[in-house]
């Protein structure tokens, strides 16, 4: 099973970039985030004239949105409404393969480290501790949790350790409360085993810097997680970079990871 998520920056903006994206990359599952159009409008038809026919997707007018879109058949799908706000952050599936999956936009958080004066950040730091409670208490095998979790928890996450300390998505109290969850809820950071964490790692760059591949001033803000029993069967994982030279591009790419399941 090969299995993307990327944050698309508007599905119906870049269908073109999806489609082609599943095609070439012979896709099996993605799970789609910033998706920014309402469940009405979504083109799920364009989708299963590729034979992805089997989808569930939450949205909502120029913001936020999730969604999966699968070959594979799904038999159960849900949703949470985190921080009891329906602002259509998070989907899960359970695949016929018994993969339960579950797909997550997590707030941005803005631009101010301080529960007490920023209320996106408080609401970004809830929606984490939510995130905790709920995954310690669910810890089981065939998993998977893949997503922007707007957070680059390790120091070669980002460009610059230093520099970003105190800059949302890297502060020490964000990058604790990921880890946090990954130990409590048991879950394999799938491209930090594949890829050392003294190599740095990114999957989003600035739309700031028109030269993208030269600066070089990215963070990795999207992961794959899966349980223990899946990471052995786990074949292959990468950053798939070429889409950020495509035209009008998100500025995420996809994570593309292959389990034997």
């Amino acid at each position: 099973m090969k299995i993307a998520t990327w944050n698309i920056n508007s599905v119906r903006l870049r269908l073109n970039q999806v489609l082609r994206f599943i095609q070439e990359q012979q896709i099996d599952v993605i799970c789609l985030q910033e998706t920014k159009t309402q469940d009405q409008f979504f083109p799920l038809e364009d989708f299963k004239k590729i034979g992805m026919k089997y989808q569930i997707f939450r949205g909502e007018k120029s913001y936020n949105g999730v969604a999966i879109i699968s070959k594979i058949p799904f038999e159960v799908n849900s949703y949470i409404n985190w921080c009891e706000k329906s602002d259509t952050r998070h989907v899960s599936v359970k695949l016929s393969n018994k993969v339960e999956l579950h797909n997550f936009y997590v707030p941005a958080g803005g631009d101010e480290p301080d529960v007490s004066k920023n209320l996106k950040f408080e609401h970004k730091i809830s929606f984490l501790n939510e995130m905790e409670e709920f995954f310690s208490k669910d810890v089981k095998n065939n998993k998977i949790l893949v997503g922007d979790l707007n957070i680059a928890p390790l120091e070669n996450d980002v460009w610059s350790h230093k520099q970003l300390l105190n800059v949302v998505s890297h502060t020490p109290l964000e990058t604790s409360l990921l880890l946090e969850i990954i130990n409590s809820g048991e879950w394999v950071d799938v491209m930090r085993e594949i890829i050392p964490h003294e190599e740095k790692l990114y999957s989003w760059w600035s739309y700031r810097n028109r030269n993208w591949e030269i600066s070089n001033r990215g963070r990795r803000l999207d992961h794959v997680w899966v349980s223990k029993n899946l990471f052995s069967k786990v074949k292959s994982g990468v950053i798939y970079k070429d889409t950020r030279n495509w035209e009008r591009p998100s500025d995420h790419v996809p994570i593309i990871v292959e389990i034997n399941i």
